[in-house]
């Protein structure tokens, strides 16, 4: 059992705490609350994984509740797109909440407190009201219009409500305490007039809650019995809990607020404002490119629900922030696929290979191994014949005793074939190679039992038939930024640290098996990395984006 405790996580000791003293299982409730203004991005894929988790371990209710009290940024497009990527990440919502459904709650319960002399309508700008708000050691000042009657005021709220007054007119403010020690709880605005369309209630409301005043109380009305957030909100727990006692009563089972460190993403930017000005200002083609670090472009590039949940759990829950090394993820996503990606043979820099003494218009069909790791995944045949495509970087004229590849003069293996062996080059007027002549030992077929085949050379390459190869489009994708922290210098924008190669575009050569290979389909490139199939192909023309590059690099860090 106490091996058991010791491998909780703080936010789990609280829960389980909780269930030691006053909370019962039946009682607790958990929910995911993004707000419907963006794209979900691996941060937020912490926070499903975080709270849809919690809801698997006790086996409890977890609602998707989405935050849309701001109808300025947010669009049916953005609740969408969330919804499929918590079902794509393998998780199921006990119920699909709004914030916009409990509006009228809400407002019931904001007259309450304009009656009860918990709140009022303040007429000052919003310049006027940062000034009043005072410094961490200076108190901050009473509104002018901190004391107005609750008749007054209750029917600017009423007028607010009907659009009636104009755009920033006036605020609703919580009534509390301008010399608080937290800035938070000096009298925090509850209400704004926004004359716009909401995606959900249409033009039926004129002001809209803020942040504040909905997050904590749709809490309350959906019985949930804890609220995970992250750090930045430590402050406003208790204005979290001030509303609450507010609008209850002592008897009834309150929310919970408790934060948790953000891990941000080396290379990376998740911030939903710099995101959307990458897709605005065309830097990237659409949220769900696959150099953005959305869950939808993660999904577009190849990347697995099971390798994003494992990064979660692998950089797991604290209560300080730090970067995560992007090539955690990338590891993640190499562990997965080694175990399930089919292994295919690809040439993306091709040079022509020619077998001098293999017999003119004659071709084989040899067999591959699909996947090495998995026993199951059985074989397929690969075309062989007189003219093969090479990868360039696998052939020197000259090359010292470390060059493992094909040269002049010695032998290597070709993948599931033959031994051949470098005997000469032609070139172009340029000088560069066109062609590379090689013969080959006719009784080295790989898995023939020849003695032959079971000579042994120091190197092996990948190859594809150049008659059957498939042309295909490759999109070689690497991290958007050339730093660590691409937002983190303040006297400079973020999008000076662009990696102008985070995108090459190629002509691959591949092996035909890949002909009939649909989107999201996931491979391995022998000796190349991990690819798969994306949404922009046609049956005319296979394109093919890299998730990830073969080489562990987090694993050599570490």
């Amino acid at each position: 059992m106490s091996e058991e405790k010791r491998s909780l996580n703080f936010i789990e000791q609280i829960i389980e705490e909780d269930l030691r003293t006053n909370y019962s299982r039946e009682e607790l409730q958990f929910r995911f609350p993004p707000e419907p203004n963006g794209y979900l991005h691996i941060g937020h894929a912490s926070s499903i994984c975080l709270n849809f988790g919690l809801g698997e371990k006790y086996n409890a209710p977890v609602n998707l509740r989405f935050d849309d009290t701001n109808p300025i940024k947010e669009e049916q497009e953005y609740v969408d797109a969330i919804k499929r990527d918590v079902e794509w990440l393998g998780f199921k919502w006990a119920r699909e909440c709004y914030a916009s459904d409990y509006f009228q709650q809400l407002y019931d319960w904001a007259v309450e407190l304009i009656k009860n002399g918990h709140a009022y309508v303040d007429s000052q700008t919003s310049a006027e009201i940062a000034e009043q708000k005072g410094t961490p050691t200076e108190p901050g000042k009473n509104s002018p219009y901190r004391d107005r009657s609750v008749e007054e005021n209750l029917e600017l709220f009423e007028k607010m409500k009907n659009g009636e007054t104009a755009e920033g007119q006036h605020v609703v403010r919580a009534k509390i305490d301008m010399a608080s020690k937290n800035m938070i709880m000096r009298d925090p605005v509850m209400y704004r007039s926004l004359h716009k369309k909401h995606h959900r209630t249409g033009n039926d409301w004129m002001i809209y809650p803020l942040y504040d005043w909905a997050h904590g109380q749709s809490d309350f009305i959906e019985h949930v019995s804890h609220s995970f957030c992250t750090l930045e909100f430590l402050p406003h727990r208790d204005l979290y809990n001030w509303f609450l006692e507010k609008v209850s009563s002592s008897e009834e089972f309150r929310p919970k607020q408790r934060e948790f460190a953000r891990r941000n993403l080396s290379h990376t930017i998740v911030s939903k404002r710099k995101l959307l000005h990458l897709v605005e200002k065309g830097i990237v083609s659409s949220w769900d490119d696959p150099r953005m670090p959305t869950v939808s472009a993660l999904r577009r590039r190849g990347y697995t629900p099971a390798s994003i949940r494992k990064f979660a759990e692998t950089i797991g829950i604290g209560k300080r922030e730090n970067i995560v090394d992007v090539s955690l993820l990338e590891f993640c996503i190499r562990e997965d696929l080694n175990k399930a990606a089919p292994r295919v043979m690809a040439v993306l820099d091709p040079v022509k290979l020619v077998i001098t003494n293999y017999p003119e218009g004659e071709e084989e069909w040899l067999d591959a191994e699909n996947n090495p790791e998995d026993e199951s995944a059985g074989s397929r045949k690969v075309p062989f014949s007189k003219e093969l495509y090479i990868e360039r970087e696998d052939f020197k004229e000259e090359a010292n005793r470390k060059f493992f590849r094909l040269t002049l003069g010695k032998e290597v293996r070709l993948k599931n074939a033959y031994i051949i062996k470098g005997e000469d080059v032609v070139k172009d007027e340029n000088g560069e190679i066109v062609e590379i002549h090689c013969t080959y030992d006719p009784k080295s077929r790989s898995g023939s039992g020849t003695e032959e085949s079971m000579r042994k050379v120091k190197g092996t390459l990948h190859w594809v038939s150049a008659k059957h190869a498939i042309e295909a489009e490759v999109r070689l994708y690497d991290r958007l930024f050339t730093v660590e922290a691409p937002d983190a210098d303040k006297e400079k924008d973020f999008t000076e640290f662009l990696n102008p190669d985070s995108l090459k575009v190629v002509t691959g050569y591949l092996e035909p098996s890949l002909k009939d290979a649909k989107v999201l389909d996931q491979f391995q490139f022998q000796r190349i990395g991990y690819f798969n199939v994306d949404k922009d192909s046609t049956a005319e023309k296979l394109v093919f984006n890299r998730t990830v590059t073969l080489r562990d690099s987090w694993g050599g860090k570490n």
